[in-house]
Parts: structure tokens; sequence; C-alpha cells
């Protein structure tokens, strides 16, 4: 039975394979935790033994890697101090949104529960971060929004951009260049032929604009809808 608090390589291993799933079905693989980890493949497996020996994880040899009920509270927790972090370092100390995530990682680590607890209600109790990704309720609960990546749009589809990854700091460096932020309103006009960039309308009213996003770019927004539009091919999640 565990009887000392974790560690924060166990803290980033549970929170790692808790992200990778969040916004997809699919569970991870040793492979894909080390890379994500920056980590060889062999420290993966030594830890996921150590996971598993603790019963924060379900693994077979050469299968992917699920938390158990333990392991997603542990998450969760985690979770909820990054984001909350995130959010505290954009409203009250003017960092960017490309900025945070490092910071987040080193702090996350460093201060108390009640610490955390007391910049959630300095905050407000923020239900989302500056990237849009849902921050867990202290009693671990978690509000997912109702979206789906921009990439897998079809033509007519119309919404709120309300989730950006925030996996690539260039990438929100040049989103925030070019004004496309959480909730602004997005239609999906087409893809330029031979499976060229997705072409969509970002902004209302006067301030609307036409962008060819790339599949990279396109990947990492997620926009919610309140009703299919006709012919619509997606089913609403």
């Amino acid at each position: 039975m565990k009887t000392s608090l974790p560690s924060s390589s166990i803290e980033d291993y549970v929170k790692v394979i808790y992200s990778f799933t969040e916004w997809q079905d699919k569970p991870i693989t040793s492979t894909q935790l080390a890379q994500r980890l920056g980590v060889a493949n062999s420290s993966v497996s030594e830890m996921v033994r150590k996971l598993k020996d603790q019963g924060l994880v379900d693994h077979q040899p050469y299968s992917a890697i699920t938390l158990t009920a333990d392991g997603v509270r542990l998450a969760l927790s985690m979770v909820r101090r990054h984001r909350l972090i995130e959010t505290f370092l954009v409203r009250e100390l003017g960092y960017r949104w490309d900025e945070v995530h490092d910071e987040a990682e080193l702090l996350e680590h460093a201060v108390s529960d009640t610490f955390i607890e007391r910049m959630a209600e300095k905050l407000g109790n923020p239900a989302r971060d500056p990237h849009g990704d849902p921050i867990p309720a202290a009693d671990g609960s978690v509000q997912m929004p109702v979206a789906h990546r921009m990439s897998e749009l079809d033509d007519g589809h119309t919404g709120l951009i309300t989730r950006i990854s925030d996996e690539n700091p260039e990438l929100l460096r040049y989103l925030s260049a070019e004004e496309i932020s959480l909730d602004a309103d997005v239609e999906v006009l087409g893809r330029r032929p031979f499976g060229g960039a997705l072409v969509v309308r970002i902004g209302t009213g006067g301030n609307r604009r036409e962008f060819d996003l790339a599949e990279e770019v396109a990947s990492a927004l997620w926009v919610h809808s309140e009703a299919a539009h006709p012919g619509c091919s997606l089913e609403r999640r």
C-alpha cells in the first residue's frame, strides 16, 4: 500500500497519461509516453512498473497504458493545479498564453493545496484555462465542452472556438498574431483542392476574415456548435 506522497515524476506521468486521452479515446502507449515526456523507452518501462505497483495504472506487456481510479484522481489533482497556475499567470501576472506551460510545470509541484485553493478563490474558480482546457473542480469533477477538432468539420459548419491546443508555443504565437482566440465565431467554407488548406471565416461583423489553415493549425483548434447544420456529417458529442 502506498504510504508516502507521490513524487513529482509520478505526478508528471499520470498527468500526461490523462491529458493524452482527455480529448480523444485512444489510450497512450509506452512509446508515445516516452515521446511526450522526452525520456527513453526504458525509463518509461521502469516507471510504468512503479505506477502499476502503486495501483495507479493498468498495463500488460506490449499493450497501452490506462489509469486506474486512483490514477485518475491523482491526475485530476495535478491537472487542476497546472491549469489554475496557468490562469493565474495570464490574468494576474501578465504572461502570454504561450509562456505559461513551462512555468506551471515547475510551480505545480512546489505549492501547497491551500495555496491552490486560495488561488482558485482569487480567480473566481474559473472553469477553463487560457487555452480552453477545462479546470477540474476541487472534488475532481470535470465539465468537458462539446467540441470537435476544426479539421474534422465539413463545409458549412459554424460554431465558436472553444479550445486551442497548447502543445506548440510557436503555433500559439501565430494565432495571437492573427488575432485568432477563444470564443471567436468560425465558419468552415471548404478545402483547397488536392488535400489543401481548410478555408474558414473567423470573427464577427466587420472583423470577419478568411484564413487558409494548414492541417497542423486546424487540428489544434476545437469548435463548439449549438446545432448541426443541414447535411452535417458529424454527430454532436
